[in-house]
């Protein structure tokens, strides 16, 4: 098979796939190299580029993924979608936000940095696939961990969590300023 057919066979593969493959299944499928696969991606990406098409190439870890590009999401969320995807409530955000930085974690362990249950946010984030269950804790009852999923970060658009800012960048006052601030329950 030819350069051309190659990058058309990368392309039929992942539109067919719709969601993210593995870049070593991909190679192993189009009979190449893991160096041949990092060309053959950039020449994609490239050739999506400049051929002013609507749709554009994501990398998540080692995954790739045919994606709408962005200024075209609104207009392709009208299209399939003519009831608008209700956004998250801060409780929820606030959940994924403590799940993300501090995964793999437990329902407690979010339930004690929140101060408030959070069964109903952990819920919606499994049934939306921005979490998923990572496992057991090794303590008494075995409680579920939970960590951020594939549908996480593509939502948020990054390819790891590495990308996630730090902490301390989110806060105004820094880290430290957090627990000055806090207002703990009389009790």
């Amino acid at each position: 098979m030819e350069n051309r057919e190659k990058l058309a066979a990368l392309e039929a593969v992942l539109f067919a796939a719709g969601d993210p493959l593995p870049l070593d299944v991909l190679g192993e499928a189009l009979g190449i190299s893991d160096q041949e696969m990092t060309v053959l991606t950039a020449a994609l990406q490239e050739e999506l580029e400049q051929s002013h098409r609507g749709l554009t190439l994501v990398q998540v870890g080692d995954k790739l993924q045919l994606a709408t590009k962005p200024a075209f999401g609104g207009i392709v969320e009208d299209a399939l979608s003519p009831i608008r995807r209700k956004s998250l409530s801060a409780a929820v955000l606030e959940t994924l936000t403590v799940i993300a930085y501090r995964q793999p974690v437990t329902r407690a362990e979010v339930e004690d940095i929140r101060g408030v249950r959070s069964e109903y946010a952990i819920r919606t984030l499994l049934q939306l696939g921005l979490i998923r269950e990572m496992g057991r804790k090794d303590t008494l009852g075995r409680p579920s961990l939970y960590g951020t999923s594939e549908e996480f970060l593509r939502a948020f658009g990054i390819a790891s969590l590495d990308e996630l800012p730090q902490m301390g960048r989110l806060l105004p006052d820094g880290p430290d300023a957090v627990q000055e601030k806090m207002v703990l329950p009389e009790g």
